[in-house]
């Protein structure tokens, strides 16, 4: 029998080592070392005989050489889970997708695999369920509509079969819900734990290049929003998406946070509706629904997800303190440590007093803005909701503040004043310096720092000039 050697591998990083301890040697990261059990292969004791003549050695093959893909990628109806996914499904790809649970994971699988046997005729689905029985998919897929004879149910969780049905069927797509209920026999330990979601997930990667069968794998995620398992889970697969929105909320984002065969950092926008998913083919105006512009503290932006330019609203809320207590600062969508910063330049540059003052932040729609483009505009309605007065209808904010309040140019400027122009936005405020394009009926503001950009918003002049700094403590409370 083979020898089995005990190592402990760091969910973060991936990382081995031969003793427990608690904090990971190669990412620094506490308590994530776990036990990994491996067999190493029987000692021979021998030097490996030498290849038979009729058999080839394997040897590299120059690049240009090598004639490309001729499989075509399968494409959905879905445009926005095409783009996430690069253009659409590759074959003999393997993808990862995490959520949180109830976000609608499962059901966006399901929707795809009935639009796949619905576009291709002939072609078959199979969805393995771990964590539900053949019935409860039934009753979901009869909830969304997607009831197809195409789509093959397989309620099973042991590696070796769900290896053996993708071989035998050949489907179009296999989709396995999800990877932390996988066992593979040969292997010890439970059902996600390190060992079988890492040796399991292997598995499924080999079998989808060789067969090539693309393979969807489901992940489920820790309370700090990562995917559970060893993080060398993340680096097996070719694309690792990631569901994202509050349950509560209507609009889920898809983000693709790896991608072998497209572009990182694209998003696909859906709306959970009363019968499943729909895809959103214009985000920014379902983002915009509703929204308030004469209202003091609105402020829209202009920031970029992928390849996609998005409008967002910013919300900014400003209390005075009382009984001396320490201000609170709240951010929803955004990273606190950046509203400290900006709350900072605020007061210095800006002559704000803000000390004295709670100061909430909210992103319309439960997008989540982590672009710098946003700081001017988040400055703004700060600003504007301290004086009480609103900024002008039809003003779109684009700009990164630094530290000393100039107004740093962002990137892909003209892609984003053109999607404020097509949504019919008549002012822009824009870094000075940038040379982009000009769109018709679209008036452009050069601002320099922070000071000018107040200025032309316009706010009140007791803002500018700093005697607003005590008015604020009496007609802000």
């Amino acid at each position: 029998m083979p020898k089995s050697t005990v190592t402990f591998v760091c969910t973060e990083c991936g990382g081995e080592s031969l003793r427990w301890a608690g904090q990971c040697p190669h990412c620094q990261a506490w308590n994530t070392l776990q036990e990994f059990e491996v067999k190493s292969a029987r000692p021979n004791g021998r030097r490996r005989e030498a290849r038979a003549p009729s058999v080839a050695l394997a040897r590299p093959t120059p690049l240009t050489e090598l004639a490309a893909e001729s499989a075509p990628r399968l494409r959905l109806e879905w445009n926005e889970l095409n783009r996430v996914l690069g253009g659409g499904i590759v074959p003999g790809s393997l993808v990862l997708i995490g959520g949180e649970p109830g976000v609608g994971k499962s059901t966006l699988l399901m929707h795809a695999a009935h639009q796949l046997v619905r576009k291709a005729a002939g072609a078959k689905v199979l969805y393995v369920s771990g964590e539900e029985s053949n019935q409860q998919v039934h009753m979901r897929a009869s909830r969304l509509g997607a009831l197809d004879a195409g789509i093959l149910l397989l309620a099973e969780t042991e590696l070796d079969s769900i290896c053996e049905a993708i071989t035998a069927e050949a489907p179009a797509l296999a989709i396995v819900d999800s990877i932390q209920t996988v066992v593979d026999g040969a292997v010890t330990g439970s059902a996600g734990s390190v060992t079988q979601v890492r040796e399991s997930a292997a598995r499924l990667m080999r079998l989808a290049k060789e067969t090539a069968i693309p393979i969807f794998l489901v992940g489920h995620v820790t309370k700090e929003g990562a995917i559970a398992g060893p993080r060398v889970l993340e680096h097996i697969v070719d694309t690792v998406l990631y569901l994202e929105g509050d349950r509560r909320q209507e609009l889920r984002l898809l983000r693709a946070m790896k991608n072998r065969f497209g572009s990182a950092e694209e998003i696909g926008v859906f709306a959970m509706a009363e019968h499943g998913l729909e895809e959103v083919p214009d985000p920014s105006a379902a983002l915009l629904t509703g929204s308030t512009q004469s209202s003091p503290g609105t402020s829209v932006v202009v920031v970029m997800e992928g390849t996609r330019p998005l409008l967002i609203e910013i919300q900014s809320l400003v209390n005075s303190t009382s009984n001396n207590l320490p201000p609170r600062r709240v951010a929803n969508g955004l990273d606190v440590n950046r509203l400290h910063m900006l709350i900072a330049v605020l007061e210095k540059r800006a002559r704000l007093a803000l000390g004295r003052h709670d100061v909430y932040v909210n992103v319309a729609g439960g997008i989540r803005i982590t672009e710098p483009s946003a700081d001017l505009g988040l400055a703004l309605s700060v600003v504007s909701n301290l004086s009480g007065v609103p900024l002008p209808d039809g003003t779109v904010v684009v700009g990164e503040l630094g530290l000393a309040g100039e107004v740093r140019r962002v990137s892909q400027l003209e892609r984003r004043l053109q999607e404020a122009a097509r949504h019919g936005f008549t002012r822009a405020l824009i870094p000075a310096g940038s040379r982009a394009g000009r769109p018709a009926g679209l008036e452009v503001i050069e601002v320099r720092t922070l000071g000018e950009a107040i200025a032309s918003a316009p706010l009140p002049k007791n803002i500018r000039s700093g005697a607003f700094i005590e008015e604020a403590a009496t007609t802000v409370s």
